[in-house]
């Protein structure tokens, strides 16, 4: 943690000097002493002070300086940092300057210069100010500040994309914190779109896409090699375990994720059902663990980068990344889970990101705080987000397609919405339309029996209505079925002894082997996979018993052909 600052103001280059000295000598280990030959530069100092997100304990400013008086730029100054304790230094006997200065800066000390000796003179009077100073001092926030407004888009996407990195941020609403407008205006930033992020050293970026935000947070996004024992696509739990069993049994492995650590069971409220947590764990501390596990074997984790192209050449299979570079590996696990289906009714596309949302959105559940709000879909993680929804929500809604949802969710999580008083579980229904202009206010809910369509209030949406596997970038590469789920093992097999079209190796693909030898799948992605994360982690264990199996096959070239990168 940064050390508070003690700030020395002095138009005379000896004086300044000198009380700098004397500030540090006294002062160094527990405070950083800044100075400033005049008022302006100051303030200047100060500015950046803010936007660093440093705090400032005291002010040594000196009364008679040319252009603004010490008491003018206390009285500046106390705008950005109110709680400073203000010591006023002349040279003259100046009782009027005094008087004014404890009047309109409410000035803690007057002192004359010389200070000499300051162990008499100067030490014991601030040593009483910055005791006083410490005894209310509440430790500033140091990390990455976020300001916008709840229904802006991109702050949405922004503030999701930190929160399921695990980079901490603080959130600045422009609309309710006076802070936000005093931070936009020190960037210079006052008329730059929103949402603006403010980094740790005071860096402002307006409107940052999210891989230029992850370079300059220092997010790993380019591979230290070419080359790779074990390259793994998706960080859900199937990636992060074949990483953690890889990397462990000694192969060089590199996993590679367009969003977040985690998947879509990173974005879990509660996770019950899950072996070893009897009180369960939320998505987000899986993830954490997983990837500080992951880490600590000497795995490597890309992110945001996504695969967008692969080839294999030779016995290795290459990817090329969204940030132009190309890796190569001899086993490539495909863990790339699915998405979220969009909604497709008036009002959706506008909305999303301004009240609707698609999955648990953890970084909105305390906005909807004394506010209606819908969740839509029957599955374990529609329940799991209503339940952490109503602990902030006045009331929550699920809108429920079927006719009840038994056949979907787990027992467990339908006892404990229908013990909690504030979620209504709506059968048979569906929403037809959303309304709003800046923001969503209402939906249109269609009973799927009479037809009958109802406006019913809601700030906020929360959509978990299925998802698609994103296996576009595979297709003429891998055998995929109709939905787009990637083939292995057996399915591959469609009868005995006939080996996919273009297997290069006398045995057959191994259980969680694809269409290519060497290329495995694992969770969601794969078809007809349990939608659990407990047998996600399962195959992304097992396939890397696979990998080894595989890479104690035929050797492949000795070098990787040409990467291009």
């Amino acid at each position: 943690m940064d050390k508070p600052v003690i700030l020395a103001v002095d138009d005379e280059p000896s004086v300044l000097a000198a009380v700098a000295r004397d500030l540090r000598r006294h002062y160094a280990a527990a405070y950083d002493v800044e100075r400033a030959a005049s008022g302006a530069e100051a303030l200047e100092v100060l500015k950046d002070l803010k936007l660093a997100g440093r705090v400032v304990a005291l002010f040594v400013v000196d009364q008679r300086m040319p252009e603004m008086n010490g008491v003018t730029f206390l009285s500046r100054a106390m705008e950005l940092y109110p709680e400073a304790r203000r010591v006023l230094l002349t040279a003259y006997a100046d009782t009027d300057a005094a008087i004014r200065a404890i009047n309109e800066v409410r000035l803690d000390h007057y002192l004359m210069k010389p200070w000499h000796p300051p162990e008499e003179q100067l030490y014991p009077v601030l040593d009483d100010l910055l005791d006083d100073w410490r005894a209310s001092y509440q430790p500033v926030f140091e990390g990455v500040r976020v300001i916008g407004h709840r229904w802006l888009a991109d702050g949405h996407r922004v503030r999701d994309f930190l929160a399921r990195n695990l980079v901490p941020y603080r959130w600045l609403d422009i609309e309710t914190d006076a802070e936000a407008e005093t931070l936009r205006g020190l960037a210079g930033a006052a008329a730059e779109p929103l949402p603006l992020v403010i980094l740790a050293d005071g860096t402002a970026l307006s409107r940052p896409t999210i891989a230029a935000l992850a370079e300059r947070l220092g997010l790993h996004t380019r591979a230290t090699a070419e080359t790779y024992d074990l390259l793994v696509v998706g960080t859900g739990p199937a990636g992060l375990a074949a990483a953690v069993y890889g990397a462990s049994e000694g192969l060089r492995t590199l996993l590679v994720e367009r969003e977040a650590p985690g998947g879509q069971a990173g974005t879990s409220s509660r996770i019950e059902n899950y072996l070893g947590f009897p009180v369960g764990l939320s998505g987000a501390d899986l993830t954490r663990r997983g990837v500080q596990q992951a880490r600590r074997f000497g795995a490597e984790i890309l992110t945001p980068v996504e695969a967008v192209r692969l080839e294999t050449q030779d016995g290795y299979h290459l990817v090329t990344l969204s940030n132009g570079n190309t890796v190569a590996a001899q086993a490539l696990l495909i863990a790339t889970g699915v998405s979220y289906r969009l909604l497709e009714v008036p009002g959706a596309e506008r909305l999303s990101g301004a009240g609707l949302y698609y999955g648990a959105a953890m970084t909105e559940a305390m906005g909807t705080a004394g506010q209606d709000v819908l969740v839509v879909g029957a599955g374990n993680s529609a329940g799991q987000a209503a339940l952490h929804l109503a602990r902030y929500a006045r009331s929550v809604t699920v809108l429920v397609r079927g006719k009840s949802l038994a056949d979907s969710m787990s027992q467990y999580l339908i006892e404990r919405i229908e013990e909690t008083e504030n979620v209504v579980v709506q059968t048979g229904a569906s929403i037809n339309a959303l309304l709003g202009e800046e923001s969503l206010e209402a939906a249109a809910v269609l009973d799927n029996a009479t037809g009958a369509v109802t406006q019913v209030p809601a700030r906020a949406a929360f959509v978990f209505i299925g998802a698609s596997p994103r296996t576009d970038w595979l297709r003429g590469k891998l055998q995929l079925d109709a939905q787009g789920f990637i083939l292995s093992g057996p399915d591959l097999v469609r009868e005995p002894g006939r080996r996919p079209d273009g297997w290069t190796l006398e045995r057959e693909p191994f259980w969680l082997e694809t269409s290519v030898p060497g290329i495995f799948v694992a969770g969601d992605v794969r078809r007809q996979s349990t939608k659990r994360i407990a047998s996600a982690v399962g195959e992304g264990a097992m396939a890397v018993t696979f990998v080894h199996q595989h890479l104690r096959g035929p050797a492949p070239a000795q070098r990787p052909p040409a990467s291009g990168s």
